[in-house]
């Protein structure tokens, strides 16, 4: 059998994004052994990847020659890369070690040595990569290629009309929360009476404690914690306030409205396509930008 290895990693810090979207690439292979070769951080997504039915070999470092000695001893027949700590050099290398097909997952235009790159952003264009891969590497960009778990196109297909009576707001500011930024929208949609907001966060956030104890007894806000039922939260919602990351794909998916505001430098590319099209879209917190935003978006709809 066809055996593929993916190299992610997930953590508090590095967050949940790779690794959630690595499951859905890993469903194109169906008929291949897929095995996860990841570190065992804290706040990872290991017990997730396990759940979903794929088996994961740990890595005590990202060091080259452990992962060598892994694809040889599991003899994979394809490496896919997922991982801002593995660059050009790094892949030439594992390719002259090894000699596998590899394909790598790319968000910000760096260079590759790779047979086949996905950017699955929809602000992805092939001409960007001339000169940044090798000339026969195989390029997927854009939001054709985006990827997306099945029950966004379920969700879509079955969209319903929403009541005015009460604004859904659908709020994730990443699986991790690194920047610490869920309480502080929460406390700038608090003024606005008329909206009710769905948190969505996962247990790799390292501030879920604080953000249980400031969600207990309210009832203008809901917490989902490792939910299931994304797609649908964002098909019930009517606006979403969210990082420019994996989760503004989805959202743009789903035709849904949306704010965003930046917590990574790699989200840069996606501001700028974003100012570009003219979207609401913050390059850092700011209190009275947000609360400007949302509250000209309350009187345009």
């Amino acid at each position: 059998m066809h055996k593929i290895l993916f190299r992610a990693d997930s953590s508090s810090t590095i967050g949940t994004g790779h690794i959630m979207r690595d499951l859905v690439l890993a469903k194109q292979y169906s008929d291949s052994k897929i095995i996860f070769a990841t570190q065992d951080l804290e706040g990872s997504l290991n017990s997730k990847i396990i759940e979903s039915g794929y088996e994961v070999k740990n890595l005590n470092s990202n060091n080259i020659d452990e992962l060598v000695s892994m694809v040889k001893k599991l003899k994979i027949d394809m490496l896919v890369i997922d991982h801002y700590g593995i660059d050009y050099a790094f892949e030439k290398e594992l390719k002259e070690k090894t000699g596998i097909k590899l394909m790598v997952l790319d968000d910000t235009y760096e260079k590759h040595y790779c047979d086949v790159l996905l950017n699955h952003n929809i602000y992805a264009k092939e001409k960007r990569y001339k000169d940044l891969v090798p000339d026969d590497c195989e390029l997927q960009c854009g939001e054709k290629f985006t990827l997306l778990r099945d029950e966004f196109l379920i969700a879509k297909a079955n969209k319903q009309a929403l009541s005015n009576e009460t604004v859904q707001v659908f709020l994730a500011m990443g699986g991790a929360d690194s920047a610490n930024l869920n309480i502080k929208v929460l406390e700038v949609l608090k003024v606005f009476s008329s909206i009710h907001t769905h948190v969505v966060t996962t247990t790799a956030n390292k501030y879920l404690d604080e953000l249980k104890l400031y969600a207990y007894n309210k009832t203008n806000m809901t917490l989902h914690v490792n939910s299931d039922g994304i797609a649908k939260l964002m098909s019930r919602s009517h606006f979403a306030i969210v990082t420019p990351s994996v989760t503004l794909n989805e959202v743009y998916f789903m035709e849904l409205s949306f704010i965003t505001i930046q917590t990574a430098e790699n989200q840069s590319e996606m501001v700028d396509f974003l100012e570009k099209n003219k979207y609401i879209s913050l390059k850092k917190f700011d209190e009275e930008i947000l609360h400007n935003s949302i509250k000209s978006f309350l009187v345009c709809n």
